[in-house]
C-alpha cells in the first residue's frame, strides 16, 4: 500500500507545482496601468504600435463613416507585449462635441445596442524576430453601433476597465445634409503669397433649418488630416438664402509647407528609398536612414508623397499584418538649432503627430546633428521634422513653406439645432491644392 500512496503524493506535488508555475506566468503578464483619458489620437503604452483607423473602402482614408450606411471602419494595431492569449481587450466609443470634449450624453442616447465589446479578432506574428499580437476590429458591429452623427472617440482598454487604456482614436460619423464647395485663391498677405494657401468655402444647407448662422454652424478645416494644423470658423462672410460663404481675408489661410520626407523599409534584405544600411542578427533588425538636412536652402521641387501617411507592407512575406517584422530605425538630421531652448520631434501619421519624449531627438553639439531611433514595422513611411519651444510648434522652420506644395484639406461642417445638447456632423468634403 505504501507505493500507491507514494505515487499519489508525488502526483499531487507535481500538479501543485505545475499549477503554481502556470499561476506565476499569468501573474507576470505586463498589465496596462491606469491612465488619464485624452480626447485625441494617443498610444498609452510604448508597446502599442502601428495603429491604423480608416474607412475600409480606401486604406488610410479619413476615418469617416456615413450614418446608417453599409460602410465600415477598420481599426488595426500591434501589441508587442508577451502573453497575447492571456489578455482581455475591450473597446467602446464616446460621443464628443465639435471641439473634441465629451458631449455628456448617455451611451443609450448615441448607441443603438451595447456600450462595449471584446476584441476577439487577433493573430500572432509569424516568422518575425519581434514577436507581437495583431488585432483588428471592423466598426460598426452588431454589438456597438452609433445612432447619432458627430465626433467620436474610440477607446481600447484591458479587462473591461476603461482606465487601463491602450489607445484612443478619433473618428467621424456623418449625416450628409450640407453641400460643400471650396476654391483656392492667393492669400491677402501680399508678402506671403509665395508661402501660403487660402481657401474660400461655400455651404448649401437647404436640407436643414438654420436659425442663426453665426451660432448654429461651425466649420473645421484640417490640412492633410492633421489636428495640429487646422482652423475653425463660425462666422460666415456672407449669408444668402440656403447658402453660407466663408471668404474672410483673415481665416482659412494656411502655410503651404513642403512635401513630406519618406523612406521605404518594405524589405529588410535590400536597401531601398532613403535607406543607407541594414543590419540583421539573430535578435533584431537595424535600419540606418540616409542623413537628412534642412530644405530651406533649396527652391521648391515637387516630390510625390502620401500627405504624411504610412502603409504596412512586406516584400519578404505574404501577409504584412502578421509577417512584417519590426526594426530599430535610426534617424540623423543635420541642422542648426533655431534657438537655445526647444527640441526637434519626428512626426507623421504613424505616430498621430504626437509631441512626446518617445519621438524627441537628441542634439550632438560637436557633430551638429539631431539623432534618435524608433521601433517601426516594415512598410512605407512619410515623416516630418518639427521644432517645439516655449513659443509653440514651428512646422516650417526646417523645410520652408511654398504655395506650390501639394496638400489635401478636409472640411467638416457641424450643426447644433436650437435647444440641442450635441453637435451633429452634417457635411464632409476633401479638396486638394493641386486639383483645383
Amino acid at each position: 500500500m505504501r507505493y500507491p500512496l507514494l505515487f499519489f503524493m508525488l502526483l499531487f506535488l507535481f500538479a501543485s507545482g505545475f499549477a503554481q508555475k502556470s499561476k506565476d506566468k499569468t501573474i507576470h503578464l505586463q498589465e496596462a496601468p491606469e491612465q488619464q483619458l485624452r480626447y485625441t489620437d494617443y498610444n498609452y503604452l510604448p508597446e502599442i504600435k502601428s495603429v491604423e483607423l480608416y474607412n475600409s473602402a480606401k486604406e488610410h482614408s479619413m476615418p469617416v463613416y456615413t450614418l446608417g450606411s453599409s460602410e465600415s471602419l477598420l481599426l488595426a494595431f500591434d501589441d508587442l507585449r508577451t502573453g497575447g492569449a492571456g489578455r482581455n481587450l475591450y473597446y467602446t466609443v464616446e460621443h464628443c462635441d465639435a471641439n473634441w470634449n465629451t458631449s455628456h450624453l448617455l451611451p443609450m442616447e448615441y448607441l443603438e445596442s451595447f456600450t462595449e465589446d471584446r476584441l476577439t479578432n487577433y493573430k500572432y506574428s509569424f516568422n518575425t524576430l519581434q514577436q507581437y499580437t495583431h488585432y483588428e476590429l471592423t466598426f460598426p458591429s452588431s454589438t456597438v453601433r452609433p445612432k447619432l452623427s458627430g465626433n467620436y472617440l474610440m477607446k481600447v482598454y484591458e479587462d473591461g476597465n476603461q482606465s487601463k487604456l491602450l489607445l484612443t482614436k478619433r473618428f467621424y460619423v456623418i449625416d450628409n445634409q450640407v453641400g460643400i464647395s471650396a476654391e483656392f485663391r492667393p492669400t491677402n498677405q501680399i508678402a506671403e503669397r509665395d508661402k501660403r494657401q487660402k481657401l474660400d468655402i461655400t455651404l448649401n444647407y437647404a436640407q436643414i433649418t438654420v436659425q442663426n448662422p453665426y451660432l448654429d454652424i461651425k466649420v473645421r478645416v484640417l490640412q492633410n488630416s492633421r489636428y495640429d494644423v487646422s482652423q475653425t470658423v463660425s462666422q460666415p462672410s456672407f449669408v444668402q438664402p440656403n447658402q453660407l460663404i466663408y471668404a474672410d481675408i483673415n481665416t482659412l489661410d494656411f502655410e503651404g509647407g513642403n512635401e513630406f520626407r519618406r523612406f521605404d523599409i518594405r524589405s529588410l534584405r535590400f536597401q531601398s528609398d532613403h535607406v543607407a544600411t541594414i543590419y540583421r542578427d539573430s535578435s533584431s533588425n537595424t535600419v540606418v536612414l540616409v542623413k537628412d538636412r534642412p530644405l530651406t536652402y533649396v527652391n521648391y521641387t515637387f516630390d510625390y508623397d502620401e500627405d504624411g501617411e504610412f502603409f504596412i507592407r512586406n516584400l519578404d512575406g505574404s501577409d504584412p499584418r502578421i509577417d512584417a517584422d519590426y526594426a530599430n530605425v535610426y534617424f540623423s538630421f543635420y541642422a542648426d538649432k533655431p534657438s537655445n531652448t526647444g527640441n526637434v520631434y519626428i512626426v507623421g501619421s504613424f505616430n498621430s503627430y504626437q509631441i512626446s519624449d518617445q519621438y524627441k531627438m537628441t542634439y550632438d553639439p560637436e557633430l551638429k546633428h539631431f539623432q534618435t531611433s524608433l521601433i517601426l514595422k516594415q512598410g512605407l513611411y512619410d515623416y516630418h521634422y518639427v521644432w517645439v519651444d516655449h513659443k509653440g510648434l514651428n512646422d516650417t522652420v526646417f523645410d520652408g513653406s511654398y504655395f506650390e506644395a501639394e496638400n489635401s484639406y478636409q472640411i467638416l461642417v457641424y450643426y447644433r439645432r436650437l435647444g440641442s445638447r450635441w453637435d451633429e456632423l452634417v457635411g464632409f468634403n476633401t479638396v486638394n491644392s493641386l486639383r483645383k
